[in-house]
């Protein structure tokens, strides 16, 4: 086919050393990514060790003994030999002249598993591909080797070139694997292979950036341990492979880590490039340091490295960002204007007390800031006029407060630049097309859809999916569903995972579990695979409509895809499902279950408990919840260095105004008394009338018995002072510190059976 040859590697396993004859069509080029070996592969040493060598000839023939039986094995086995050799050349020819599709047919088609050189050559090819169907081909060569226990017959190029290809196609849990196999197996693979999968995991959701980290350390560990660095030369990070991880580092605000590894680009001889300042960019904007965005740009200027639109594009979104389109808006202008003074104007609108977060740190990151006050703002090197992603971004940012009318005047102005490159795109559009469905004005925003249709703007699948959100929104599922299938058959755009994840979601808004059923189906009809999003979502339909069975199975199925990770919010959707109907016990074996997956509980775990225990009116439950919220609530940040121990956990007013409501009126006054205090601790106001009210509602007739035995008032004694001090707190009159407070006047009999 017309897929480019890989390359093999730079020290192959010795069973490929036929690959590196003169004629060998597949050696190195500068296209290449080549892998090399830094020790003998663990699975090659017990290959080695614990396998014997194949016997071509069971019994020794010779001239002066021929025995017929051993005759005719011997012939048997030279035919199958010859046979699999033929099979193994031809497959190997079919690889060299680049015929793929013929190479595939011709592996399926092979009676036996064929040469390291074979495959490790079909595996890269069809990675080269990088097609849907080519990875899924290279992927059951690699199930069918870990079955047959033969994955060391594949060399590092083909394994690091699989796990490139496994992460272009979003498959990024999976190239993650192979990366972390070839490290366990003894391969270090080429820097481009896993600083790709680094950079992948960086950019993703939920743990990526912890994972990419972790890997980024993997790698860099196994580098250090190799005193000749020309050894791993191939395998050390790069500034590439930094930027990933820096880049995860700033997604995760951690910016001591940050600086560790900034500071550890050097000793690799990686230097920072403009890329590396963006993603500072961003780390300001993570730690709220909006003082120190314009010394970003000062730096870059001062070291002199290239700057790109790509770095006042980071800008103006990190000021978007923080809500100040004022600052954005000057930024903007003065690009308009050509000035090269934009240092200046932004060191002008930089607040007056300037934030102190992690001081230390961003001044070691940026010494420039240090000493701002003495030194005067550098100039851009040359001026820099705003694009479409500029002007773009700072309409986001009017849509985003609800400027709907700046937004469409922004168009208009791009319209008419005399620029083609700030013509406004599909992006621009698009932008504006959500800007009318977040104001509800769905009507104006089919109108955008037609106009980018007769103005050759292509709509692409975002703008078909706000659309299809805006009607969910408004409970118009049909039109959603209308507006999906004209997507389909009019544009020409198949609808992805968000597409119908937004339509269960819709669903949902109008209880209807079985269309939202209907929808999952329907998707995975078509191919398409369910993230996590979908299972969940899925699930929060079951939980929602009182099917907590139903939304158990979709957890049970999604603990099983191997492409989806379970978070905790899966598990919050299943504990939620059973609490909705009040089933505390069912939800208690879901959080128990949740525990000994290494999950802990966090506060919408426990509201949707506090809200079940309420539910079912089992008290005593709730005293059981409180203690367990109370003593994380004491644990501190850094008090357990066990990571098994729970984390701290900051309680919100739902979960602690629903537990003091349920020990209210089950006149469990004084844990009514600590759970108020926690929320006074916290800054949570608690509602005194409300609980005022039902006092009044429930206990202003306590202990009021005139024929209770002395041993049953004295077990009364501390509930009673309990209750006086709760209405202590509310207010109210009482035996403590005011006069007797009754509903109704007393007599006296009922007064002396009151007193303490």
């Amino acid at each position: 086919m017309n897929a480019i040859p890989p390359p093999l590697p730079l020290s192959p396993p010795p069973s490929s050393s036929s690959s590196s004859s003169p004629s060998n069509p597949f050696s190195l080029t500068r296209h290449a990514l080549p892998f090399h070996w830094v020790s003998t592969p663990i699975f090659s040493i017990l290959t080695t060790t614990t396998t014997k060598p194949i016997r071509f000839f069971s019994v020794l023939v010779t001239a002066s003994h021929t025995n017929p039986t051993d005759l005719s094995l011997t012939t048997t086995t030279t035919t199958t030999t010859q046979q699999t050799t033929s099979q193994d050349q031809r497959l190997l020819t079919l690889l060299r002249q680049r015929k793929t599709e013929e190479a595939w047919l011709a592996y399926t088609q092979s009676s036996h598993l064929p040469t390291p050189t074979c495959l490790s050559r079909l595996v890269c090819q069809l990675s080269y591909q990088n097609t849907h169907l080519s990875l899924t081909r290279a992927q059951s060569i690699i199930t069918r080797l870990r079955k047959e226990r033969q994955l060391h017959r594949l060399d590092a190029n083909s394994l690091g070139l699989l796990a490139v290809a496994a992460t272009k196609a979003g498959h990024t849990l999976y190239a993650t694997s192979i990366i972390k196999s070839m490290l366990r197996s003894g391969y270090l693979p080429h820097v481009k292979s896993w600083s790709a999968v680094v950079s992948r995991l960086a950019a993703s959701g939920d743990d990526g950036p912890i994972e990419a980290l972790k890997l980024f350390k993997s790698v860099t560990r196994r580098v250090q341990q190799f005193p000749d660095p020309e050894l791993v030369s191939d395998s050390r990070p790069d500034t590439a492979a930094y930027n990933a991880a820096l880049n995860a580092c700033a997604n995760l605000g951690e910016t001591k880590r940050f600086l560790q590894l900034f500071d550890e680009m050097s000793q690799f001889g990686a230097d920072p490039d403009v890329l590396t300042y963006n993603v500072m960019i961003k780390l300001c904007a993570r730690a709220d340091r909006k003082d120190l965005l314009v010394f970003v740009l000062e730096r870059i200027i001062e070291k002199e490295i290239a700057l790109c639109k790509t770095t006042l594009h980071s800008l103006v979104a990190a000021y978007v960002g923080f809500d100040d389109l004022e600052t954005a808006e000057k930024m903007v202008q003065a690009m308009r204007e050509g000035r090269r003074d934009l240092c200046k104007v932004l060191r002008d609108c930089n607040p007056k007390c300037p934030n102190q977060n992690e001081k230390e740190i961003f001044e070691t990151l940026l010494p420039n800031s240090a000493k701002a006050t003495d030194s005067e703002p550098p100039l851009l090197p040359k001026a820099y006029a705003p694009d479409s992603r500029i002007y773009t971004t700072l309409m986001k940012g009017y849509m985003k407060v609800g400027r709907v009318t700046d937004t469409v005047r922004m168009l208009e102005a791009m319209r008419h630049q005399d620029d083609n490159a700030s013509h406004p795109d599909h992006v621009t559009y698009t932008t504006v097309v959500s800007a009318f469905v977040n104001s509800g004005s769905m009507d104006r925003a089919r109108q955008v859809l037609a106009e980018m249709t007769r103005i050759g703007v292509p709509a692409n699948r975002i703008t078909y999916n706000i659309l299809i959100k805006g009607y969910c929104q408004q409970l118009k599922i049909d039109k959603a569903k209308e507006l999906l299938i004209e997507m389909a058959e009019d544009a020409g755009i198949e609808p992805d995972v968000v597409s119908y994840n937004i339509l269960i979601d819709g669903c949902i808004l109008i209880d209807d579990s079985a269309g939202a059923f209907a929808f999952f189906n329907e998707m995975r009809a078509k191919g398409i695979a369910p993230t996590k999003i979908s299972y969940t979502t899925l699930m929060k339909a079951f939980a929602f409509s009182g099917q907590p069975k139903l939304a158990n199975k979709v957890f049970d199925e999604m603990l099983n895809d191997p492409r989806v990770k379970v978070d905790l919010v899966a598990w919050n959707m299943l504990v939620e499902g059973y609490c909705r109907l009040g089933l505390v016990e069912e939800a208690k074996k879901i959080v128990l279950r949740m525990k000994e997956n290494g999950f802990y509980p966090n506060v919408a775990t426990y509201g949707s408990l506090a809200d079940a225990i309420a539910l079912a009116r089992k008290p005593g439950e709730a005293l059981l919840l409180w203690n367990e919220v109370k003593e994380r609530c004491e644990v501190r940040k850094g008090e357990n260095s066990d990571s098994s121990s729970p984390p701290p956990l900051k309680p919100d007013e739902g979960l602690l105004d629903t537990l003091a409501d349920i020990c209210v009126r089950a006149a469990f006054f004084k844990k009514a008394l600590e759970i108020v205090a926690c929320m006074e601790e916290h800054g949570i106001p608690p509602n005194k009338t409300k609980f005022t009210r039902i006092y009044v509602e429930m206990h202003s007739r306590m202990f009021t018995s005139k024929h209770a035995s002395q041993a049953r008032q004295d077990r009364r004694i501390e509930r009673k002072r309990a209750a006086e001090a709760f209405k202590f707190w509310l207010g109210l009159p009482n035996s403590y510190y005011g006069s007797e407070w009754r509903l109704e006047p007393l007599d006296v009999d009922d007064q002396d059976s009151y007193s303490v």
